[in-house]
């Protein structure tokens, strides 16, 4: 289905919205199309492949919101459908206990594109066929290969377009193409078990296969699967220095950091879906870290899992200080968040999917690099735990108690690297875990992750990321 063909039918949305007397209304072509292929333990598993578009209005009439959704794409059926949510905001505006504001953020008019070099239109059909083919292939011929017994490979592409406008002036038109991999491998060994999940994507064409590096990627994580299993011995246990990698930072910054500073959980919104947080509407400027403890999130970055420069209310997005200087510097905020606690908008609002309502997402959540070299982190440590990589997390639903456990990780004596150390565990609080950050690298790099959050769930593509990060005095355990 072309986009252009569409776009009248968001206009025709948008007027008969603001004659039924909507105070505010937006129209959202979304769709695209997809591929994906799968392999488990070899054998290939039913294509996936997606061709789709629909229309998603959003209105606010007498103080109160409605959206609904629709992939019958004609005038009739658009026009009706604008009609019932007109008639659904107004029949609910008097159960609403307050009136839902907007800030006044600028509306943005842009058509952007994530940068492509080689197209995914027109390419081999089966070229994710014989990505995974590869892969399976390298996996199962590498250095006790044996020991994997179950392998779940799956690879996809997908160029995500949308038509946003509203009666505020907005006019957004986007084109992202993403390639995602997600790879599970579980060894078996002497009785043991050992379980890697792997996640790359990036925003880009069929370059960005060769950008990831994917076959040798995952055919070196399969090899030191099965190292672990064979090698490695038992962790130190008790207050210990802990080096985590920037896989490691990452998905701490984006747990314990990007979900509870999103704004329409603190509000309490999405306590009954995705969870509650920790912090308060006021907890602007709360010490929870320590100085060393910097966090962002940026849409805007090129090539990225969660590229997203202008967000789905229309607004132009930037880069959001999370955390400065251990210090909780801004939540992350949609018009109605910013207007309810009277600040300024930074653009967070995103939408999986034409029948999703945008709602406060994350994009490319990560810890600002420092300026140790991983050598000088190094020596800082006379006893310690380089992890390097995890095969399980879990937090709970107001994101201040965690835990992370390492898959590949090293003891640390005297400043090197020693053996490697089975399932090193850190069980912590959030301001505890920032508060103990005490150096950075000057690296940055990122993993892919689908980040799922409202109701119905919104599985939502971004990147977690960061440096190496340095963390003393912590308790460490073991499994």
């Amino acid at each position: 289905m072309n986009l252009d063909e569409l776009k009248d039918l968001a206009h025709l949305s948008l007027k008969v919205a603001q004659d039924s007397g909507a105070e505010y209304a937006e129209a959202r072509i979304h769709g695209g199309t997809g591929n994906g292929y799968m392999l488990k333990n070899g054998e290939a598993q039913p294509s996936i492949l997606e061709d789709s578009f629909g229309i998603g209005i959003r209105l606010i009439c007498k103080g109160a919101l409605a959206f609904s959704a629709t992939n019958l794409l004609d005038r009739s059926t658009v026009k009706d459908l604008t009609l019932r949510t007109v008639k659904m905001a107004k029949a609910s505006s008097g159960l609403a206990a307050k009136k839902v504001k907007l800030d006044d953020s600028k509306a943005a008019r842009a058509n952007f594109r994530a940068p492509e070099r080689e197209r995914m239109e027109g390419a081999d059909p089966s070229w994710l066929k014989h990505l995974l083919g590869e892969i399976e292939r390298r996996v199962t011929h590498c250095k006790g290969a044996s020991a994997i017994a179950n392998r779940i490979l799956i690879a996809s592409s997908s160029i995500e377009q949308k038509y946003l406008i509203n009666s505020d002036g907005a006019r957004v038109e986007s084109r992202v193409p993403r390639l995602h991999f997600y790879g599970v491998l579980t060894a078996t060994e002497n009785g043991q078990t050992a379980q890697r999940t792997i996640q790359q994507g990036e925003s880009g064409g069929l370059e960005a296969e060769r950008r990831m590096n994917l076959i040798e990627k995952v055919e070196h994580e399969a090899a030191l699967l099965v190292e672990v299993l064979k090698k490695a011995g038992k962790p130190p246990t008790g207050v210990v220095d802990v080096i985590l990698s920037p896989e490691l930072s990452g998905i701490a910054a984006h747990e314990s950091v990007g979900h509870p500073q999103e704004a329409d959980r603190i509000l309490g919104r999405e306590g009954a879906q995705a969870g509650e947080s920790y912090l308060r509407g006021d907890s602007i400027g709360r010490k929870v870290g320590s100085d060393e403890a910097n966090i962002s999130d940026d849409p805007t970055l090129l090539r990225s899992n969660g590229y997203s420069p202008v967000d789905d209310e229309g607004v132009s997005s930037r880069k959001r200080r999370l955390i400065k200087q251990g210090r909780v510097s801004e939540f992350l905020h949609n018009r109605s968040t910013s207007a309810e606690l009277g600040t300024v908008n930074n653009a967070a609002s995103r939408s999986t999917a034409y029948n999703r309502e945008p709602i406060v997402r994350m994009s490319n959540t990560f810890v600002e690099p420092g300026d140790f070299t991983f050598e000088e982190l190094l020596r800082e440590v006379k006893d310690g735990v380089y992890m390097k990589s995890f095969t399980e997390w879990n937090i709970d639903d107001k994101r201040l108690n965690q835990r992370y456990v390492g898959l590949e990780a090293y003891r640390i004596k005297n400043g090197e690297l020693k053996e490697l150390v089975k399932a090193p565990v850190l069980e912590i609080t959030t301001p505890a875990l920032w508060g103990s950050v005490k150096g950075r690298t000057k690296e940055l790099e990122f993993e892919a992750a689908t980040c799922g959050k409202g109701d119905p769930m919104q599985g939502i593509p971004v990147w977690t990321g960061g440096p190496h990060t340095l963390l003393i005095g912590i308790r460490l355990g073991s499994r």
